[in-house]
């Protein structure tokens, strides 16, 4: 059983081993140095947009420089448990259970890394909307909703309902949530596009196969550090009594708030604070978001860099595929990953999903799975 364990803990090693290397941990020390030196000017704490930003490089050094930490003390404590059994100690199974643990660690950190980009550690904004098909496609927007909600709640995200209008019969017409935790937008940023689910239709008497679509927008939440220039004789704001679920004040006063962008044409709204005031506030961030993101996507088609697969969002470009039946399985349709047990995907379990999106972006759009879409057909 030794030899086994040994064997297996080869590319365990390995990929700590080059995840510590890519990490650099005295290079970080350096660069730490270097933030500590400039934060301790007391003049730059009067000018947030050169504070804020080093301290977003501070904290995400320091975390960096934890989980290097980390995974020197599991590797340790298994090297210590090999030179046990090696001894004759029964430790085999204390082994194991430090190795898997060693083994998902690594694997989390892997994927922390590939968290780069400009707005990754961001808050993000998720919009779901249902495609045609009436309560079908509704009622899969809302458990496309409640996917991602019970993934926040997974990760010990906090998430925040900004917009939600029901559904006729069943499901909802439209959510908008921010979810609020480190890194949340780099690793939703892949979800973006059209999901497709496959199943038998609970709406269906005859009991028939259905296809029904949703659409996901992710956009990063804007700090104050980013600049985005909002020109008030561009916005058109109207209010409106607030519809759907609610105390007392829903409907009683015009306190929902939408805005529409009208060069770009975007729209938002917000329709979950008692106040008109708190309202627009709300949906002015998500405006800034929505702008940010659509300018980054115009320089990337400018550019014609492959950066993603977000550059075309319609009902035609589906990324993803949730089978029900006639068998079982979640599988992205840019990645190649799959994944089988599609009920604890719609649970929230979307690690495969968005490790196999950030591998293939820092492989500039090479998919990292192997399976066919010809069975998904």
């Amino acid at each position: 059983m030794l030899n086994d364990l040994e064997f297996a803990y080869t590319p365990v090693r390995d990929k700590v081993r080059d995840l510590r290397e890519y990490l650099d941990a005295p290079k970080l020390r350096s660069e730490l140095a270097v933030i500590e030196q400039k934060l301790s000017d007391p003049t730059l704490w009067s000018n947030p947009e050169l504070s804020q930003p080093l301290m977003r490089d501070r904290k995400r050094i320091d975390t960096l420089l934890a989980d290097d930490a980390e995974l020197a003390r599991r590797v340790g404590d298994v090297d210590a448990y090999f030179d046990l059994a090696r001894e004759g100690e029964p430790v085999e199974e204390d082994l194991k259970r430090e190795m898997d643990a060693l083994s998902k660690f690594a694997e989390s950190m892997e994927t922390r890394t590939l968290l780069s980009g400009e707005t990754d550690q961001l808050n993000a904004i998720v919009t779901v909307h249902p495609g045609a098909g009436g309560t079908e496609s509704q009622d899969w927007a809302e458990m496309l909703m409640r996917m991602y909600l019970r993934w926040a709640e997974q990760q010990g995200f906090k998430a925040e309902m900004n917009d939600y209008q029901d559904g006729e019969e069943a499901g909802i017409k439209s959510a908008t949530f921010t979810i609020t935790g480190d890194y949340a937008f780099g690793q939703l940023s892949g979800e973006t596009g059209v999901h497709r689910l496959v199943r038998i239709s609970p709406f269906d008497q005859a009991k028939r196969r259905h296809t029904s679509f949703a659409s996901v927008f992710v956009s990063p939440e804007i700090d104050d550090s980013i600049q985005i220039d909002i020109k008030p004789d561009e916005l058109r704001t109207d209010t409106y009594r607030s519809g759907g679920k609610g105390g007392q004040h829903v409907n009683t006063t015009d306190s929902a708030v939408r805005i529409t962008h009208i060069p770009t044409g975007i729209v938002v709204q917000c329709q979950n604070e008692r106040s008109q005031h708190k309202n627009r506030e709300k949906a002015m961030k998500m405006l800034r978001s929505r702008l940010y993101e659509y300018e980054l996507e115009k320089k990337r088609q400018e550019t014609k860099k492959l950066e993603d697969s977000k550059l075309d969002i319609n009902f035609g470009s589906q990324i993803r595929s949730y089978v029900l039946q006639p068998y079982r399985i979640a599988k992205d349709h840019r990645t190649k990953v799959d994944f089988g047990d599609v009920d604890r995907v719609l649970d929230g379990y979307l690690d495969p999903f968005i490790r196999g999106y950030l591998l293939m972006r820092r492989n500039g759009g090479v998919p990292v799975g192997t399976a066919d879409d010809d069975d998904l057909e």
